[in-house]
C-alpha cells in the first residue's frame, strides 16, 4: 500500500531539528500532497499580494523519514508521478524578478490547466509539471525558498516525472521535504514565478551507500545534470565549471587540462532560475559519457 502524507504538516527551513512527519522504506511508494508556493494564500487574480503572510511562502511538506539512510549518502528520489490542480497563479511585483526594477504595479494572472495544456491570457502552452521545492536537512538550515548543496528551491525543469533526483545526506533519515509544484516554467523563471499550484507527487526512494554528491545531480532523459546554485550567476557558473571539470578528471583519470578541454565538448551549461536568493544553473552531460552513479562517485 501507498504511503499517502497530506499537506497539514509542513516546514520553512530545512532544519535537521525539525520532527519528521513520518517514515517511509526505501521502495515504498509514497504519495505526497503540497500546497502551492503561498500556502494557498492567494486564491484569485484580484487579490492583493499585500494581504498573504510571505513567512509562508515556499512551504515544504514533511519533513520525511527516510529509513536506512545515513551521512555521507546519497538519497535517491525517483519521481513517479506529478498531478497538479487545474488552476494556479502567476505574479508580477515591483522589485522582484530578472526585471524587478521595471516593475511598476503588482499583478496577478489566473493559469488553467486543461486537455494537456496550461492556458494564460489566451495563450496557450504545454503543460510541463515539476517540483520547484525539493531537498533534505542541512547543517545551514537553510530557508526552503533557497537552494543550496542539500537542494531546496531549485526550480529546475527537469526535477519532473521520469527524473531522479540525487541529493547529499547530512542527517540520518535525510528529512525530505518537497512543495512548490508549477504546472509549467521556463529556464530562468523571469518574472519570479512559473504557474504556481498546489498538487500531489508521487515518489520512491531508494540510497546509495557513501555516495553524497557535492552538488544535486538530476538524471533525465539521456543526460544527467549537476545542479549549483550561488549568490550571482557568475559565482554559480564558476563553481558548476570547476565542479564538472573535476569531476571528469576523477572519473576518466585524467589531468585538470584533458578534463578542462573535454568539459568543452560534452558540458552542456544551462540556467536554471534567475530570481532567488540565490542563483542555479545545470551542467548537462550525456549518459553516454558517464552515468549518474559514476558521476557520484567523482564528484565526492
Amino acid at each position: 500500500m501507498d504511503k499517502i502524507f497530506d499537506d497539514s504538516k509542513v516546514f520553512y527551513k530545512f532544519d535537521p531539528e525539525i520532527p519528521p512527519i513520518g517514515r517511509v522504506l526505501p521502495g515504498e511508494r509514497t504519495r505526497i500532497r503540497t500546497r502551492d508556493c503561498f500556502s494557498n494564500q492567494l486564491v484569485d487574480e484580484n487579490q492583493q499580494l499585500s494581504s498573504i503572510d510571505f513567512s509562508q511562502v515556499n512551504p515544504a511538506t514533511g519533513p520525511l523519514y527516510i529509513e536506512g539512510t545515513e551521512k555521507g549518502d546519497a538519497l535517491v528520489v525517483h519521481i513517479l508521478k506529478i498531478i497538479t490542480a487545474s488552476s494556479g497563479l502567476v505574479v508580477s511585483l515591483p522589485g522582484e524578478g530578472f526585471l524587478g526594477e521595471d516593475v511598476k504595479t503588482s499583478k496577478n494572472r489566473r493559469c488553467l490547466v486543461r486537455d494537456n495544456f496550461v492556458e494564460i491570457a489566451g495563450v496557450k502552452l504545454p503543460y510541463r509539471p515539476m517540483i520547484g521545492v525539493i531537498g533534505v536537512a542541512s547543517s545551514d538550515k537553510h530557508p526552503t525558498g533557497v537552494p543550496g548543496r542539500s537542494g531546496g528551491n531549485l526550480d529546475t525543469k527537469y526535477i519532473t516525472e521520469g527524473a531522479t533526483l540525487y541529493l547529499p545526506v547530512e542527517y540520518s533519515g535525510a528529512l525530505f521535504g518537497v512543495g512548490d509544484l508549477h504546472a509549467a516554467m521556463a529556464d530562468g523563471e523571469v518574472c519570479v514565478s512559473g504557474c504556481e499550484v498546489r498538487g500531489e507527487v508521487e515518489l520512491e526512494f531508494s540510497v546509495l551507500k557513501g555516495l553524497a554528491p557535492a552538488w544535486p545531480v538530476v538524471e533525465y532523459g539521456n543526460t544527467n545534470y549537476i545542479i549549483v546554485s550561488a549568490g550571482t550567476l557568475e559565482e554559480s557558473l564558476k563553481e558548476a565549471a570547476r565542479t564538472t571539470v573535476k569531476a571528469l578528471s576523477k572519473a576518466f583519470s585524467i589531468d585538470w587540462n584533458d578534463a578542462y578541454m573535454l568539459s568543452s565538448l560534452v558540458a552542456d551549461f544551462q540556467i536554471s532560475q534567475l530570481v532567488d536568493p540565490k542563483k542555479t544553473v545545470r551542467v548537462g552531460i550525456p549518459s553516454s559519457v558517464i552515468r549518474a552513479e559514476d558521476l557520484l562517485k567523482a564528484m565526492r
